[in-house]
């Protein structure tokens, strides 16, 4: 999966100006997962992991999600070489091959629980995949990964999956394919980034609810920038938790982004180690009450490549539910303003209780 290799130029464009002396690597690169790996491997939590090898996708497991005309603009434009998909999306030589690699991988996590193996699995994977829609890449996305492991549970007899995704931005990839459902809850916690052109139609507003048989099935979460440790927390407590318990799943899918921590250069929401912790214990508490403990963690962004890795660590600590702090955080303090933000979470649990028939006694 390091072989995906984006370019370079300023941020996610692949632009040459011409004038500057360094041109940066694209966020999205090798370095971040190679740091996510090391830390795993070499941090204190190394004790609590044990590690099994991905392998590719096979083309026809892709079906479940994205249709066979886009799965064959893929391979062709492997074939051409090179091609830019969508703004600031590169599939370069070896992007294909990674990009299978992530989703297999993916499977292979999911089917470790499937399979009763255990009832944690993280999937370290790149490229991400959350927005990734069923006809379309989008945002550094290629392959729904997240979303292939849903479908499988799903087809596997898993009749409720709930998805909490905390990446900065929507996931709207994995939103659209199962916008009809009501077999599965997605709630994604993401800065309030509206879209971002053809390749991102949807707003992640508390608006798009879902439709048909999925209607209120579709929670989305904008919070304001710079929301922190505290305001996740409040979300969580008043929104996220709620919703899941009304809904009592038989598998949470975490997707998580550390491209939400106070020194990602994608986003803008100020949470720390700890945030990302309380998050993980959060999770761990509902998945012990209603899916039997069974939680699978899929990768997506997260773009500073050390404090990325540091709230891994952190996320994964909570998950694990051990009993203190094992990394302290190198960074931090970062000042919050908790407020507005418990202002912006209160009116969307208003919204809700007004619009989604489930969830009116919330």
């Amino acid at each position: 999966m390091l072989a995906h290799d984006a370019g370079t130029g300023v941020f996610d464009t692949g632009i040459d100006p011409g004038f500057l002396e360094v041109l940066e690597k694209h966020p999205e690169n090798a370095d971040r997962v190679r740091n996510m790996v090391s830390i795993l491997r070499k941090g204190p939590i190394s004790p609590f992991v044990s590690w099994h090898s991905g392998r590719p996708a096979h083309v026809s497991e892709l079906l479940s999600f994205h249709s066979a005309e886009y799965i064959e603009e893929l391979v062709q434009a492997n074939g051409a070489g090179s091609k830019e998909l969508c703004s600031g999306t590169f599939l370069n030589p070896g992007s294909w091959g990674a990009a299978l690699l992530a989703a297999g991988t993916t499977l292979s996590a999911i089917k470790y629980i499937l399979d009763g193996h255990g009832k944690l699995a993280y999937a370290l994977v790149r490229p991400p995949g959350h927005h990734a829609q069923p006809c379309q890449a989008d945002g550094y996305c290629f392959l729904n990964n997240a979303g292939l492991a849903v479908q499988l549970a799903l087809d596997s007899g898993f009749r409720k999956v709930a998805i909490i995704d905390i990446d900065v931005h929507y996931g709207n990839g994995t939103a659209e394919q199962f916008y009809r459902s009501d077999n599965v809850l997605t709630v994604s916690l993401h800065m309030n980034h509206g879209s971002w052109g053809p390749s991102h139609p949807q707003s992640g507003s508390i608006d798009e609810i879902g439709e048909g048989n999925g209607f209120g099935y579709n929670l989305n979460i904008p919070l304001p920038n710079g929301t922190g440790d505290e305001g996740y927390s409040y979300a969580m407590k008043e929104l996220v938790v709620p919703a899941v318990q009304v809904f009592e799943p038989m598998l949470i899918v975490l997707v998580v982004g550390q491209d939400s921590s106070a020194f990602d250069p994608n986003g803008r929401q100020c949470l720390t180690m700890e945030g990302y912790r309380k998050i993980g214990q959060t999770v761990r508490r509902l998945a012990d009450t209603y899916t039997n403990g069974r939680i699978l963690i899929v990768q997506e962004g997260g773009y500073h490549v050390t404090y990325s890795a540091y709230c891994l660590h952190a996320t994964l600590e909570g998950v694990l539910k051990l009993p203190a702090p094992l990394l302290s955080d190198p960074i931090a303090y970062y000042p919050e303003d908790k407020a507005y933000t418990f202002k912006v979470v209160d009116a969307i649990k208003k919204h809700w209780k007004e619009s989604i028939p489930f969830l009116k006694e919330l």
